[in-house]
């Protein structure tokens, strides 16, 4: 399995939308929408997070997850002086809950520790994957509405 990163373009906004939607599809078997009305929510909800995030945003790495070359995911990382931010880590279905997150944080809580900063995520308090950052170390630091902010510190570095 040869996983890669590399920036992502205004060419990738139409995978990038097709994997946003699949993170809303449980959600949206909730409500009683047509498809069209679906997809137009949709549409909104990633241009507008979209543009949000690369405003309010400085010193992200913007990433496409490649698995032998071909998209499968994208990784959002923030950095700054005290605190490596994952901004958004995102799997098409098929490549979740086989091990690739875990080693994508994995390698993110290793800058962590060399860089002696702490590592952060919002998550959705019933999103599945807060189980995989409790197990990542991740503890919950503060709670804002629906979302948690958790938070890795840095591992001690033998002297």
């Amino acid at each position: 399995m040869n996983v890669t990163l590399r920036p992502a373009t205004d060419a990738d906004l139409d995978f990038l939308h097709r994997l946003y939607a699949t993170t809303r599809e449980d959600e949206l078997k909730q409500v009683p929408w047509t498809d069209e009305q679906k997809a137009a929510f949709v549409s909104q909800q990633f241009h507008a997070q979209h543009q949000f995030w690369h405003e309010n945003y400085t010193d992200t790495s913007w990433d496409l997850v490649l698995l032998d070359g071909e998209p499968v995911g994208r990784l959002y990382v923030a950095r700054w002086p005290d605190d490596i931010r994952v901004v958004d880590i995102a799997l098409m279905p098929e490549h979740r809950g086989g091990g690739l997150g875990t080693r994508l944080l994995r390698g993110i809580l290793a800058e962590g520790d060399a860089s002696g900063r702490k590592v952060s995520i919002h998550v959705e308090i019933y999103n599945p994957a807060r189980a995989l950052y409790e197990r990542l170390g991740f503890v919950q630091a503060q709670e804002k509405g629906v979302y948690l902010l958790m938070e890795r510190y840095p591992a001690a570095v033998p002297a």
